[in-house]
């Protein structure tokens, strides 16, 4: 019997390396396209976006770490990876809440707005379902093998789409009625998001059973 739960457990971690190579491989395209396309339009919400893509891909590659020490030492063992693992993720969400209040304070205060971006609003676009299923997948993971790191990174992945859907909304005002300070009022809405979940992370709560 424990060697079928261990094997069980192997797939599931086996999965969530999946799911974290893709996550790396869409987050490389993201950030690129997104900074890219945020300076070409002077946009703070792209270079928002460009920024929570980095933040993540880097996320990824911790969750990366954190399973491989499973994989090599233990679910045991990985129990002090999985604390720093997730301090790292919240601390990641801090800082991620921290840009998002300075860029909008910024661009509220000179009154300066994004421009339209066809590639920003492409990749915006695309992430959306991309985040959606990523989040999903990691959520429903994370409760199953008790990883709050996995879960964190989840969080990111669903702030990420949520900031998608800001800088889509963003574009489209601008493009349709000229209002400018659209994206920065609306990317206001979710750093509460991002400080509670990055305090939970941080203070290595629980983990899971209830996100899926």
């Amino acid at each position: 019997m424990d060697q079928i739960l261990t094997l069980g457990r192997r797939a599931l971690v086996a999965q969530a390396f999946r799911l974290e190579w893709a996550t790396v491989g869409w987050m490389v395209i993201e950030a690129g396209v997104a900074v890219t396309a945020g300076v070409a339009a002077s946009s703070l919400s792209l270079m928002a976006f460009g920024l929570d893509s980095a933040i993540e891909l880097i996320s990824a590659f911790v969750l990366i770490w954190r399973l491989s020490v499973e994989l090599r030492h233990g679910a045991e063992f990985s129990e002090n990876a999985e604390r720093r693992a997730a301090r790292i993720g919240g601390a990641l969400l801090f800082a991620l809440a921290a840009y998002v209040v300075a860029a909008a304070a910024w661009s509220l205060g000179t009154g300066r707005g994004q421009q339209f971006s066809i590639p920003g609003l492409a990749v915006t676009a695309v992430a959306i379902p991309v985040m959606y299923l990523l989040a999903r997948r990691k959520l429903k993971v994370a409760a199953a093998i008790g990883s709050r790191a996995l879960r964190t990174d989840a969080v990111e992945s669903i702030t990420c789409g949520y900031l998608a859907v800001v800088v889509v909304i963003g574009l489209l005002a601008e493009l349709a009625t000229g209002f400018w300070w659209v994206d920065a009022v609306t990317s206001l809405a979710i750093v509460w998001f991002l400080v509670k979940e990055g305090r939970e992370a941080w203070e290595g709560e629980a983990c899971c059973g209830d996100d899926d």
